[in-house]
């Protein structure tokens, strides 16, 4: 595997743990504090590096159902930062959440570990 791709998928667990940590302060206190603000956004970043990597040490090829999958994720997981973000801007710190946020930041991250996944197993078979 190319040095580079290796590194982003180092990054990506970073991320794994990030998006970790936000979704369960999220779901455990309901509110977007300043926790939930830095792990999503962190997050965010992290898997966003991690992508770019991944794809150079690819030589350019977005790896079929693995990448599709990934992509779908990653989309669902910055509209989840977005809409925290979205809460925070409007309500302020510390605001609580609706029961559609808190459901939709589960059904995201469980997707996102799905593929998270995907990639783990594709990385022992290739």
């Amino acid at each position: 595997m190319n040095p580079i791709s290796v590194v982003g998928a180092l990054i990506m667990t970073l991320s794994f743990l990030a998006y970790g940590i936000g979704s369960v302060t999220l779901e455990r206190f309901k509110i977007v504090g300043i926790v939930v603000l830095i792990f999503f956004s962190t997050g965010l970043l992290f898997e966003t590096s991690a992508i770019v990597m991944m794809y150079i040490g690819s030589d350019g090829k977005i790896g079929g159902l693995h990448g599709l999958v990934g992509i779908f994720a990653f989309l669902l997981m910055a509209v989840n930062a977005a809409w925290v973000w979205s809460v925070y801007v409007r309500k302020g710190i510390d605001a609580n959440v609706s029961t559609a946020l808190l459901h939709y930041t589960k059904t995201a991250y469980f997707i996102w570990v799905l593929a998270y996944l995907a990639g783990i197993v594709a990385l022992i078979w290739i």
